[in-house]
């Protein structure tokens, strides 16, 4: 029960929002006042509607030049002294003007009630409400007050009422053509509105008005029963309407501030919405709100019910079938709002048909956001835009109708094959052994191949090549390139499933084909820009036309050839990277005996990248597509480098060139500081006491501290990730350089030694170790001869085994 009263509250919502639509509708017939600038009437025929629509259009011109004319034809004469009419001149400045004034008066009536019109349609439900008993209880006291007239007209040209009932002359009062009979629908009529006001009304509702009100309708009818002066009489319905005015006026007046509350509210509401969730989220909001697809199909349906019946009154002789239905369509979008009415039916019928294919193809993921009906109703209205239907002619207005929907039929079978593209690649890459799906898939494929073949054959067969046949023409074959690429690409999945090995040359076969359609497409993308200029420079031109051909041009042009070309520009970079590899012999191809790592497919032929690993060429081609590293090791793949990657290994090595310098010279100041603190403890003696060894420590360390501080200065200005002026080593190079320190600081038990590790750590420069690992057996070497000293100072004190402990 809850269900069915929402939907009949959701049907009585659009209903009363209708009636804005009409207003809008019938201001736009009239051109929103402007003079002559409406269409010719059907009857005319196309000769007078042009000559007729010619004539509107520069009646004012010619108007206004004949008055300037004459003016200076009126000043000329006086001038010359000859005899000028200056009332004459004045006569046609004041028409003139007075046309003026009227044409703008009417035109800023039309706009303020569009634009009323369009406040009331977008009120909410319970405003929508109270606006509508208003004008219901208004529309109710004009309505009397035409009923009250009628009835006195009729009672006042028979006999007294009054005496006929006094009297109970039952002949009279029965009688079917009498005054009785006559105005008792009146009476029932006055007492029913009386009631209906007095329940509807928005002014004071005291007890006592309430209960006077239905007699306040009555009045007029009670006072032509008496013998009353005709005067009183006939000014009777207006002293009977002056209660209902003003309760009217009354809520009106009280009412006029929550107008002006309402509207702030909205726009203020309007307002934070669009700043919270944007301009878009709006829109969709309030589309929803008002459902105003289902508003413009009822003011469309609505529309063409009340022509159709204005058609059967006024027609003496049946009707034809196929001019009525032509004379429908030609009405039917003649204004804006009715081609907005039009739009929303053919949207609710693609929305259907694109519904029925789905259902037919056993498919589930229908999108209502981005279903046919809604691209469809913007094509079509867009269309009719752009072609300027609502403007011309109409038996012109009819041909360009049909037009229209010959386009729109040939974007629907686009739009067809979106649907089932998808499909037919679902089902061959899954391997869906159900042939009811793939059946009814390639029925939907013949489908989409036989209509646009008909649909050109009667087309050409009919009609002279022109560019609206060469357009259609173009969207129709290019529907069919789609389609036969689709099937292709199916037809090599399907035969791709039933192989038992890899097929390496599939990905090039699908490229190639692909590429063949999207390069017709391409071309007939420029076909049919080049097309459209032609109809914008030598048919009909306007702003829409060269704004669309502005998005076409970039949209389907421009970044279409900018992404196609980004497509080639990789593959092309990624084969000649792959043909630089190496490939795998039968051999290897034995020995290494597993899958591709990227698609786990047996190998049969395969690339082996930098750092050894087996890959097919195909599926290491698609990998380059994103990145140049491994996929296992994250290596970089190329054997060779790029330009950029060459400057940076070059950069590399003059830098190591650079703090390989730094430490030669650092080293050769160490190594005689160092040799001069063991001669010096060597020609001392054999035991130093221990004030001695503690300076000998001390000159040591400041010694050794200074030169680490010097070399840090030289070499931390330029390379920030050094410490104490050595760079810090590789990730890579880790291993061998704390291989390198250990085994040197374990194996050097003499001076000799030292002196010797530290002759061949700067010389192992390019040829031997790198920079990283030459500073770090610089450092182990530099530890290694203040450890000899400090162990020779010591060991003359201190027994050897407790020094061996200690080490």
């Amino acid at each position: 029960m809850s269900v069915v009263r929402t939907k009949v509250l959701g049907l009585v919502d659009v209903i009363m929002r209708v009636p804005s639509l009409f207003i809008i509708d019938e201001i736009l017939k009239i051109s929103m006042g402007l003079p002559n600038s409406s269409s010719p009437p059907p009857t005319q025929s196309a000769a007078t509607a042009a000559v007729t629509s010619s004539e509107s259009l520069v009646n004012l011109t010619v108007n206004a030049s004949v008055s300037v004319a004459t003016n200076m034809l009126d000043a000329a004469a006086a001038a010359a002294g000859g005899i000028g009419s200056p009332e004459d001149s004045l006569k046609d400045d004041i028409e003139f003007y007075k046309f003026i004034s009227l044409t703008t008066l009417k035109f800023l009536l039309c706009l303020f009630g569009c634009i009323s019109a369009a406040c009331v349609f977008m009120l909410w439900t319970r405003h929508l409400v109270i606006v509508y008993m208003y004008i219901v209880s208004v529309g109710l006291i004009f309505l009397s007050y035409w009923s009250n007239v009628s009835a006195l007209s009729v009672i006042s040209d028979g006999p007294s009422l009054l005496e006929d009932i006094l009297s109970l002359n039952m002949e009279r009062l029965l009688d079917p053509g009498g005054v009785a009979l006559s105005i008792l629908p009146h009476l029932l009529a006055q007492w029913l509105m009386g009631v209906i006001f007095a329940y509807i009304h928005l002014g004071p509702k005291y007890k006592i008005i309430q209960k006077a009100l239905p007699f306040s309708f009555l009045m007029p009818l009670f006072l032509a029963m008496l013998p009353l002066p005709t005067v009183v009489l006939k000014h009777s319905p207006a002293f009977a309407a002056i209660l209902p005015l003003v309760l009217s006026k009354i809520a009106l007046w009280s009412s006029s501030f929550d107008v002006v509350k309402t509207i702030l509210n909205g726009y203020q509401h309007a307002r934070n919405f669009a700043s919270n969730f944007g301009i878009s989220a709006l829109i969709e909001n309030e589309w929803q709100r008002l459902n105003v697809p289902c508003v413009l199909r009822a003011f469309w349906t609505l529309r063409l019910l009340e022509q159709l019946v204005s058609l059967l009154v006024a027609s003496d002789v049946p009707l034809r079938f196929a001019a009525t239905i032509q004379s429908l369509l030609v009405s039917g979008c003649e204004t804006l709002t009715a081609v907005l009415g039009m739009t929303s039916i053919i949207s609710l019928i693609c929305h259907y048909i694109g519904k029925a294919f789905q259902l037919f193809l056993l498919s589930e993921d229908y999108d209502e956001d981005k279903s046919i009906g809604t691209v469809s109703a913007i094509l079509f209205y867009i269309l009719a835009l752009q072609t300027g239907l609502t403007s011309l002619t109409p038996d012109k207005r009819f041909v360009r109708l049909c037009r229209n929907l010959c386009l729109l039929i040939t974007a629907l079978l686009h739009f067809l094959h979106n649907i089932v593209a998808p499909i037919l690649m679902s089902l061959s890459a899954a391997r869906n052994p159900s042939r009811k799906r793939h059946a009814r898939a390639l029925m939907v494929c013949a489908f989409l191949l036989l209509t646009p073949v008909g649909l050109l054959s009667i087309l050409w067969s009919r009609h002279s090549p022109s560019t609206w046949l060469l357009a259609v023409t173009a969207f129709s074959v290019e529907v069919i390139v789609k389609v036969l690429v689709s099937l292709a690409t199916y037809t090599l999945f399907l035969l791709d499933a039933r192989r038992q090995t890899f097929w390496e040359k599939l990905d090039d076969y699908v490229y190639y084909i692909r590429a063949f359609g999207n390069s017709v497409e391409f071309c007939f993308g420029i076909f049919l820009f080049f097309n459209g200029a032609w109809i914008l420079i030598f048919e009909s031109g306007g702003a829409i036309r060269a704004l669309m051909m502005c998005i076409h041009a970039y949209f389907n042009i421009w970044c279409e050839a900018r992404a196609g070309w980004g497509v080639f520009m990789k593959r092309r970079t990624a084969v000649h990277k792959i043909s630089s590899l190496p490939e795998a012999t039968p051999q290897q191809l034995r020995t290494f005996d597993d899958v591709c790592a990227i698609c786990y497919q047996e190998m049969t032929s395969a690339k082996i990248t930098r750092c050894k690993h087996y890959f097919h060429g195909v599926c290491l081609r698609k990998w380059l597509y994103v990145q140049d590293r491994c996929p296992l090791c994250h290596e970089i793949i190329m054997n060779q480098d790029t330009p950029a990657e060459k400057g940076a290994v070059e950069g590399s090595a003059a830098v190591a060139a650079e703090d390989e310098a730094i430490l030669q010279a650092n080293v050769a100041a160490v190594v005689p500081v160092g040799q001069g603190i063991l001669q010096n403890s060597a020609v001392a003696g054999a035991a130093p006491d221990a004030s001695s060894s503690s300076s000998v420590n001390a000159s040591s360390n400041s010694s050794n501290s200074s030169i680490m501080a010097a070399a840090a200065s030289s070499s931390t200005s330029r390379n920030p990730l050094s410490v104490s002026g050595f760079r810090i080593p590789s990730t890579a190079s880790g291993s061998s350089t704390s291989s390198s320190s250990s085994s040197s600081s374990a194996s050097s038990s003499s001076s000799s030694s030292a002196t010797t590790t530290m002759a061949a750590a700067p010389t192992s420069g390019p040829a031997g170790l790198g920079s990283s690992e030459t500073a770090a057996a610089t450092a182990a070497a530099i530890s290694q001869i203040i450890r000899q000293h400090q162990h020779q100072q010591l060991r003359s004190s201190v027994d050897r085994d407790f020094l061996d402990e200690l080490e």
